[in-house]
């Protein structure tokens, strides 16, 4: 393993010698602004949270909730570009050290160029990438540019995946395996599935990654009940949320800051 690659499982070793599960954040890039999203990354990072997912707004988020598709389209109407993902991904390591992951549909991808993305993520010292749309039978061009560059593969793997088809995501796959409990649209839920700890343990019954699980999760409770058998525990929505509801971009950043906290002690068992 070689670059933030190595950042990555180094991160979710150290959660897991502490006895905790990591926090992972998910937040799109130029939401509200570029220079907003990126103050809004570091803040989830000094708040608690130890890895960050930036998505690339994609004008049609199929696998993303209301929330979500709300502060993709803010971004996408400011206009923002491959290249403001790839400055937050820069800023945002630059300032915190920890590792950055970019969240993307593969199409913005495939246009923009498997070789040129690649290079310019691991230029501006990301960690990898969560594509939850390509098949990994037609992912080899990518995976072989990504470990070029000492990048994460990450796959996403759902309860109506088969235990032979788990098997054959997570031998492709790099950094940690990213489990999204709930069927169609991820988004915050009042209770937690029990799908969830079903599917980690179907998949770590067929690799040594650590299994991050997204589905949901909106506060410290849920997140202590996921972390008691996940490597992970992936919050998106509930971030989005505190951005959009808040007076202005100051609270926003605020409320971001006191999430991650409030998660991060749920992460380790003190919700």
């Amino acid at each position: 393993m070689s670059g933030n690659v190595q950042l990555l499982s180094d991160t979710l070793a150290a959660a897991r010698a502490e006895g905790r599960s990591a926090l992972v954040a998910y937040l799109p890039a130029g939401f509200p602004t570029v220079d907003g999203g990126i103050d809004a990354v570091r803040a989830a990072l000094d708040g608690g949270a130890d890895i960050v997912e930036v998505g690339l707004p994609h004008s049609d988020p199929v696998l993303d909730g209301p929330v979500i598709q709300t502060a993709d389209d803010i971004a996408l109407r400011g206009g923002v570009r491959i290249a403001d993902v790839l400055r937050t991904v820069r800023e945002a390591h630059a300032a915190t050290g920890k590792p950055i992951l970019v969240m993307t549909y593969w199409n913005p991808v495939d246009r923009y160029g498997v070789e040129r993305f690649t290079t310019e993520l691991a230029e501006a010292g990301g960690a990898g990438c969560i594509l939850p749309d390509l098949p990994v039978q037609e992912s080899a061009l990518w995976r072989e540019h990504a470990e070029k560059h000492g990048l994460a593969t990450v796959f996403v793997v759902a309860p109506s995946s088969r235990d032979a088809r788990l098997a054959e995501i997570t031998a492709a796959g790099s950094g940690f395996v990213y489990a999204a409990s709930l069927m169609g649209v991820t988004g915050t839920r009042e209770t937690v599935s029990s799908q969830a700890e079903d599917l980690v343990r179907r998949t770590r019954a067929t690799t040594d990654l650590p299994v991050c699980v997204g589905l949901g999760v909106s506060d410290a409770v849920q997140a202590s009940e996921v972390a008691g058998f996940a490597d992970g525990v992936i919050v998106g929505s509930a971030f989005v949320k505190r951005m959009l509801d808040a007076p202005d971009h100051a609270a926003g950043l605020a409320g971001v800051r006191e999430l991650a906290g409030e998660l991060a002690r749920g992460v380790r068992g003190q919700a």
